[in-house]
């Protein structure tokens, strides 16, 4: 009975989380779409992965196991399904949350595992914009085929250049690592008694 009152909450914690990490990224959305009217889509992931840090943190202590990093992307992919996104935006944020999962629960390490899992697992973010430099004439008709003009493709396609690509990406290694590590500052201070993972 108590390891299946353990189990249902843990789930609730997931339930929680991801909601709140879900949350995260619409801020992160909502504030690049009123500062940066061109390059704003394809720096979410940079900005989410130095807002997250913490709910990232937090979910390892609190599900201290394989799984819950996953199931948030899940259900980011899931959402990225049913919203319009490029049909494949969904399996990058599968891919790379299934990496930092078993990263993180399933090898040996300590806070250097937790800066990389945490910078792979931002990485699962970038399924909506990767298109837009690896398979921009299959996203041209996808746009075409949601009623699009070609002023609105233009529009979207105004900041993919390939130094914008090493800006993208980079600047989520550099975001993820300032994120986590910020993260880690609050998390000690006001948080030290959750610990689960973290050592």
């Amino acid at each position: 009975m108590a390891r299946q009152q353990s189990k249902i909450k843990e789930l609730v914690y997931i339930g929680i989380y991801t909601a709140i990490y879900f949350l995260v990224v619409c801020i992160s959305t909502g504030v690049l779409k009123l500062t940066v009217p061109i390059f704003n889509s394809i720096m979410i992931p940079a900005l989410n992965a130095l807002l997250a840090g913490v709910i990232y943190l937090t979910v390892l202590d609190r599900v201290p196991r394989f799984g819950a990093l996953t199931t948030i992307g899940i259900v980011m992919g899931i959402f990225f399904l049913i919203t319009g996104h490029f049909p494949i935006a969904f399996v990058p944020e599968l891919i790379f949350s299934l990496l930092a999962d078993w990263l993180q629960h399933g090898t040996r390490g300590g806070k250097t595992k937790i800066y990389l899992s945490y910078t792979i697992f931002s990485f699962g973010l970038t399924g909506p914009i990767l298109p837009l430099w690896f398979m921009k004439q299959a996203y041209i008709n996808e746009l075409v085929s949601r009623g699009k003009d070609q002023a609105y493709i233009n529009h979207v396609f105004a900041a993919v250049t390939n130094v914008s690509f090493v800006i993208s990406m980079g600047s989520i290694v550099v975001c993820s690592i300032l994120g986590m590590w910020i993260a880690q500052k609050i998390y000690d201070k006001h948080l030290a008694g959750l610990r689960g993972t973290r050592s």
